[in-house]
């Protein structure tokens, strides 16, 4: 739009640079002078006299006429909005926008060779159609704004149960050392170090995520509320600006990262305990084959006995974490296997309702997902306290003549055998055979009970250990 103003352009004009006011100043005798123009006037003459009228002023500093101030300024910035809207080529008004180039034209410019058959709207109509444009490109922007947002609120309770898990950790390490302060103070001491270690180490991987999610959050918004701000201008300065607006829009920032293994190594730090200060102590030694691994563990399962028994208990608030399974009441053992014969013996007890077997790297921890080879288990398990299956497809009926307690799992990965054997009289109770192309995990799920509150236990035999020294 054209320039307007009710004062003169005289009125507002320093005598001095005869250019339009800059901070102007109320002088005793009532003329007005823009301040830089006064001073240097002052010191070209030695003497604080006006420019215009010559009457010396008093040794004060002038005031700023801050009613002109603001007038010079309004009409500054009319004639440079005048000058904006205007064809620099034509000097005509900016009425068209051509959507081949991208820019504002005039009428001349439509009808000119260059723009002739270039695809052109009215302003208004164009800038409904940008704005439609810029507006779908911001949802998606919103959109991954609120999922990092949501990612960030997620790594932050993390980050907090991590301290949490710390600290059950380091407690249940000193409930443990409490048989053997006498002699092994030293020994509880290094292993604590090494907890505090990763504890700070893992905080530090938390809070360096943290602050790289809060910074793509802050680029975001700050990148959404330009956006925003663009898209409540006028149309001609939203046209103006479309080129650098659309390419605010291509936001580079990715998904949010998966984090895996985030989580305090519980099974390194609690995981046969008593073993690892076994060379010290041989009074107690207890050992088994397989740690459960509490990262893994369903939110309603509770370990104990340095992570070697699993049973079904009141809800706990865990987090989410990749490696977590949701979809069953079940963990995994903390070592998988790649290569090799490995064998365990699971203590079953008067359970009613479990399943043992082995169960791949990669399956589905967070939907739910069939008991089978198909699916990546190979697992058999007792139902109803009086039927024995094997989770085959369809699943098959095992011959029971009595409950087993105690169940031996072998794997020999290689030949790609699991074989289930009772471990009362060692007959066999069931075969799988497969092909293994990825690590498998010992799987184990103690099932729900009858008062919802606490299942029987499962618990992994210690194995035997004899000392000779030579």
């Amino acid at each position: 739009m054209a320039a307007k103003t009710t004062v003169p352009e005289e009125d507002i004009t320093c005598p001095q640079c005869t250019d339009i006011y800059c901070l102007p100043v109320l002088l005793k005798c009532g003329h007005n002078i823009c301040r830089v123009c006064l001073f240097n006037y002052w010191e070209w003459k030695g003497l604080r006299e006006c420019p215009v009228c010559g009457i010396v002023s008093d040794t004060g500093r002038p005031p700023i006429n801050l009613a002109l101030h603001n007038v010079a300024k309004e009409h500054k910035v009319l004639i440079m909005t005048s000058s904006q809207n205007k064809c620099c080529q034509h000097n005509e008004k900016l009425k068209i926008f051509c959507h081949n180039d991208g820019e504002l034209i005039c009428l001349i410019c439509k009808i000119s060779k260059e723009h002739k058959v270039h695809e052109c709207s009215p302003v208004e109509e164009a800038a409904e159609q940008k704005k439609a444009e810029i507006s779908a490109s911001l949802e998606s922007l919103q959109n991954k704004l609120k999922t990092l947002k949501n990612t960030k609120q997620k790594w932050e309770e993390t980050k907090t149960y991590i301290k949490t898990q710390a600290y059950e950790n380091e407690t249940a390490i000193k409930e443990e050392f409490k048989k053997f302060h006498q002699f092994l103070r030293e020994e509880e001491n290094t292993r604590l170090k090494v907890l505090k270690l990763e504890e700070e180490t893992k905080i530090q991987i938390m809070c360096k995520k943290l602050e790289n999610i809060s910074d793509q959050i802050n680029t975001l918004s700050s990148t959404i509320s330009d956006i925003e701000k663009a898209l409540k201008a006028q149309d001609i300065q939203l046209l103006q600006d479309y080129k650098k607006t659309k390419k605010r829009l291509q936001c580079s920032i990715g998904e949010p990262e998966v984090i895996r293994d985030i989580l305090i190594n519980s099974a390194k730090h609690l995981g046969s305990l008593s073993f690892q200060i076994w060379k010290k102590m041989e009074d107690i030694v207890r050992c088994v084959p397989v740690v459960l691994d509490p990262n893994t563990a369903q939110f309603n399962l509770e370990l104990s006995e340095e992570l070697s028994c699993v049973q079904y208990s009141s809800k706990k608030l865990l987090p989410n974490n990749t490696e977590r399974l949701i979809n069953r009441v079940s963990v995994l053992g903390a070592t998988g296997f790649t290569s090799g014969k490995h064998s365990w013996t699971v203590d079953v007890g008067q359970g009613k309702d479990w399943y043992i077997g082995v169960a791949l790297d990669s399956i589905q921890r967070k939907n739910t997902i069939f008991l089978s080879p198909a699916e990546g288990f190979w697992v058999i398990g007792l139902s109803n306290g009086d039927s024995l299956w094997a989770q085959t497809t369809p699943r098959s009926k095992l011959p029971m003549k009595e409950k087993p307690n105690r169940i031996t799992v072998e794997l020999d990965y290689e030949r790609g055998k699991v074989i289930f054997i009772n471990a009362a009289d060692s007959t066999k109770i069931h075969t799988f055979k497969d092909k293994f192309t990825e690590k498998v995990f010992p799987y184990f799920s103690p099932g729900l009970c009858e008062d919802k509150k606490k299942s029987s236990k499962l618990k992994i035999c210690p194995q035997v250990v004899k000392v000779q020294v030579e």
